[in-house]
């Protein structure tokens, strides 16, 4: 298997813009999961869960020198297109090196198209454009309909990391499913697009085993099958695996590539996984890898890119649902920035909203990070992709559901993360509160009110710095009565002025605004003790 090269191809799109269809237009070799073998997709007529197909050309001659390999194989990605499934879309697209995007020619960009576009623009940056079901328009005005669409993609695609994708008009199954039915037509145009665009992944056998499961089943007399993709590492044959979600381990009995017995698997191999003496309903979708890698988390810090067609605004407190891999939980999330890269060592300021007229050229300073709180456990490799959306939004409006993504930087993997992390965690923010100067019983003091209420342990704030509107700096003393206010020293001693202003505000005899005092300080939040810190 040393002599094929594989790439992991997504086939993306809005529901029925036949990207089904056209993978199986397009392959030669089925896996246990393709085109739509699951009962309620063929009794819904539409995707519900990935697929995996895949055809062999030979290697071009442009990637012959980067690579000893003498096939290049193409594995397709067949992603379920409904908007009720794109939890299943992200983690499909989080295994692709690149990716073809199909919309129905006929009805051009829709809603799933642009958050397919979305997830596909942070998870590779090499993209195929297809126009599928060209045999559909009228032949008066075919060529005219393709080059209008061509050029319309063209201009959505100009902001992104796919300008430069090349658009391709196909018809994968022209006629529908009936046997004297034309022959699909612009595969080959598609291929050779393929090709063209094809690269050598960045692939590396030195890092730990990790292996995307996307499908489990039972084998009678042979064992438990897991069908997924190799994430990194290799595998072989003997191999132990662990199954991180339930803390099992199993050896490798037997694996296949395509129908075809393999001694050993590398990172991007598609790839089942035979075991045995394990039930195959314990695990349907997620991670397997090399024992005591992949820890289980409860909570997390992510760098927070936010995704410019998403019209909300992002709040702290705010659930989200947090896709990692093939799970996808609800989250909490705390927003906070601060400098790059992410340290521990370092202080954040909280953010209680990031708007959402905020352009990313607003956004460039310091960075935005958010922790994540899950509702529960999820066990994720390090640096995982993260992407935020609000799945609860209706799936029948026309709005982008995808809110944010980001990697994970800091996992938090104990249960009592709160108590034994978080005040780690030196997010702060920040504090002010005003008073009034009343009177001034010498130079070199002055008495506030209405900066502290009654109840107000006021030796908390002994000896914090406040600031006169005046421009004096002035230190606070002590309490002065029972009702909250509070004596302050000005080492400087009082200005002319403002004692000026102090003897007319004390004889009525002016109109000038009264005397400000402002103190400013921070808080931790996650701070038990509720310190007030000023530097």
């Amino acid at each position: 298997m040393s002599s094929i090269l594989n790439i992991n191809i997504g086939v993306l799109g809005h529901v029925d813009s036949g990207k089904t269809s056209l993978a199986k237009a397009l392959s030669t070799t089925a896996s246990t999961a393709c085109f739509d073998k699951n009962p309620q997709s063929k009794e819904r007529g539409i995707t519900i869960d990935l697929g995996f197909s895949s055809f062999q050309v030979d290697m071009p001659e442009r990637l012959k020198s980067e690579t000893n390999c003498s096939t290049l194989q193409f594995t397709l990605v067949d992603c379920p297109g409904h908007a009720s499934l794109i939890r299943t879309i992200i983690g499909g697209s989080q295994i692709i090196d690149m990716f073809i995007l199909v919309l129905d020619v006929t009805k051009g960009m829709q809603t799933q198209t642009a958050e397919c576009l979305v997830i596909g623009e942070i998870t590779c940056n090499k993209m195929i454009v297809v126009l599928n079901k060209s045999d559909l328009l009228p032949v008066e005005k075919k060529q005219a309909t393709i080059e209008k669409m061509t050029k319309k993609m063209k201009a959505t695609l100009q902001n992104t990391v796919f300008k430069n994708a090349e658009v391709v008009a196909v018809s994968a199954n022209p006629g529908g499913q009936e046997t004297d039915s034309p022959k699909p037509h612009g595969l080959q145009s598609l291929v050779d697009c393929l090709c063209n665009n094809a690269y050598v992944p960045e692939r590396s056998e030195s890092l730990p085993f990790v292996f995307s499961v996307d499908h489990c089943f039972g084998i009678k007399g042979q064992g438990t099958v897991m069908t997924g993709t190799v994430l990194q590492g290799v595998v072989k044959i003997n191999d132990v695996v662990e199954i991180p979600a339930i803390k099992e381990t199993r050896k490798v009995k037997s694996m296949q590539m395509f129908r075809r017995p393999v001694e050993k698997a590398a990172q991007g191999d598609r790839l089942g996984i035979c075991v045995t003496q394990f039930d195959p309903k314990l695990l349907e979708r997620g991670l397997v890898s090399v024992p005591n890698f992949i820890p289980t988390i409860y909570a997390a810090v992510v760098s927070l890119n936010k995704i410019r067609f998403f019209h909300g605004s992002i709040k702290t407190k705010s659930k989200y649902h947090m896709s990692i891999g093939h799970e996808t939980v609800l989250g909490k999330v705390t927003l906070f920035k601060g400098s790059q890269p992410f340290d521990l060592k370092n202080e954040f300021e909280y953010v209680e909203e990031i708007e959402s007229e905020e352009k990313e050229s607003e956004l460039a300073g310091p960075s935005y990070f958010a922790l994540i709180e899950f509702e529960k456990s999820v066990t994720a490799i390090p640096d995982s992709l993260v992407i935020a959306s609000k799945l609860d939004m209706d799936i029948h409006t026309s709005t982008c559901r995808l809110a944010f993504w980001g990697k994970l930087i800091l996992n938090l993997e104990d249960k009592s993360y709160s108590t034994n992390e978080l005040p780690k965690l030196k997010i702060y923010k920040n504090k002010s509160k005003r008073g009034i100067v009343e009177r001034s019983p010498n130079n070199s003091s002055v008495i506030v009110k209405n900066m502290f209420k009654k109840e107000t342990n006021l030796q908390l704030f002994a000896n914090m710095r406040v600031k006169l509107s005046s421009g004096e700096d002035g230190v606070i003393e002590s309490g002065f009565g029972q009702s909250g206010k509070v004596k302050i020293n000005i080492p400087g001693g009082l200005l002319e002025k403002t004692l000026e202003i102090l003897a007319a505000k004390k004889e009525s005899t002016s109109s000038t605004k009264p005397v400000e005092v402002i103190l400013n300080f921070k808080k931790y939040i996650y701070d038990s003790s509720k310190k007030m810190i000023q530097k």
